[in-house]
């Protein structure tokens, strides 16, 4: 008898993304955009095989996209066997339940599919307590999708079936889930306030920036230290902490979580404890991935998170890292036929108005001198002043 012989290797997912181009967006956004989305799939360990877009003043409210438009995402999902589709925004529970009954194959949205890769990454007991708790809020208001099956045709006396009896259930069941994992992240909130408190003596600096900007790998550069860096989005999740000594000063350096477009709420909500350290530092790098042809968008997001959490108004060095891959013709501007060279940035508004700003490329080790030397100016400034009879320095 010819034995069988059977593939168990775990086969990578094929999916399709789906954006929709408001008003105020260019095609040149909502490409970026997709692209990120596209990040975010690889990231998640699936293949991106075709992008769908439509032009709306806003997204359909039955449908997202329109009626239409998901008649052809059905025709190309039926035909190509695409296993998911993946929408860049956040999807109400009706617009979710529509696509999937048209559909038919697995839906997510991009604040799912970002809980997905936080779920994935999560180390420590405090990432998986949050991105737990952050899964558990986004799920909610989403439960009446998953017992469909139970619903009743009629309504009236007598005709009340387990579908109500079990979503409410379920939902107490959650309720209750909740409410364990937030007095969990209290204690462990407790407990990593007293490792503060006990960490103030010294000048601490924390690195921020956008997911994938190279925080981790000047976090090694810096410390010497083998903190995990990798070429994906939300590569670190937990807040590492070591101590760096430059010539005589020693100071505490943090790396935190990436930033990015449209971080879930759930998830900043959960995340603000990890983001103490970034609240509490005295210095804020930020760094920020300068061979990307839009990161000025992503300049304003990292902004716009840290008033967020309350640390915009905090002494920040800007640090443009990536100039190895720096590539000036990603980095033309309408008006002008010549892009845009590395010099001309380091002369530009950029260079002057996030002073003090330095261009370095941390896995190349180019400029890192500079780097070091300014750190160590600022942290020697503030040690000064909170220590001024520390004979340490002199």
């Amino acid at each position: 008898m010819k034995q069988k012989f059977y593939d168990t290797a775990v086969k990578q997912e094929r999916a399709v993304l789906v954006g929709v181009i408001t008003q105020g967006e260019t095609d040149e956004q909502a490409k970026e955009y997709l692209e990120e989305l596209e990040f975010l799939v690889a990231t998640a360990g699936a293949e991106t095989v075709k992008n769908f877009t439509q032009k709306l003043q806003k997204p359909d409210r039955a449908t997202f996209v329109g009626s239409g438009r998901l008649e052809d995402i059905k025709a190309f999902v039926t035909a190509e066997e695409i296993d998911m589709v993946v929408f860049d925004d956040e999807l109400t529970p009706s617009q979710l339940r529509n696509i999937e009954n048209e559909l038919q194959v697995k839906i997510l949205d991009r604040n799912n599919l970002i809980l997905d890769i936080f779920a994935g990454r999560a180390q420590t007991a405090q990432a998986k307590t949050q991105v737990e708790l952050a899964q558990l809020q986004y799920l909610l208001p989403r439960l009446t999708r998953l017992w469909t099956h139970l619903e009743r045709q009629k309504g009236g006396i007598g005709m009340r079936g387990p579908g109500e009896s079990q979503i409410e259930t379920d939902r107490r069941l959650i309720l209750n889930k909740i409410s364990l994992l937030k007095d969990k992240l209290k204690n462990i909130d407790r407990q990593n306030e007293t490792q503060r408190k006990n960490r103030q003596q010294m000048v601490r600096v924390a690195l921020v920036g956008y997911t994938n900007v190279g925080k981790s790998t000047i976090m090694n550069m810096l410390s010497k230290s083998e903190v995990f860096a990798e070429n994906k989005l939300f590569a670190t999740l937990d807040t590492t902490v070591r101590k760096v000594v430059i010539d005589n000063v020693p100071f505490l350096l943090s790396d935190t979580v990436g930033f990015i477009r449209k971080l879930p709420h759930q998830l900043v909500e959960c995340f603000k404890s990890t983001l103490d350290e970034v609240r509490e530092a005295d210095i804020l790098i930020h760094v920020v991935d300068i061979s990307h042809p839009n990161f000025e968008d992503q300049i304003h997001t990292v902004n716009e998170t840290l008033k967020e959490i309350g640390a915009i108004d905090k002494r920040v060095i800007t640090v443009f890292n990536k100039i190895d891959a720096f590539e000036p013709e990603h980095h033309g501007i309408e008006e002008q036929t010549e892009p845009i060279t590395l010099h001309d940035f380091k002369n530009s508004w950029m260079a002057k108005n996030n002073s003090p700003a330095l261009f370095i490329s941390a896995t190349k080790k180019e400029n890192v001198d500079d780097f070091r030397s300014l750190l160590y100016e600022e942290v020697k400034a503030i040690h000064t002043e909170r220590y001024p009879y520390d004979h340490l320095l002199y």
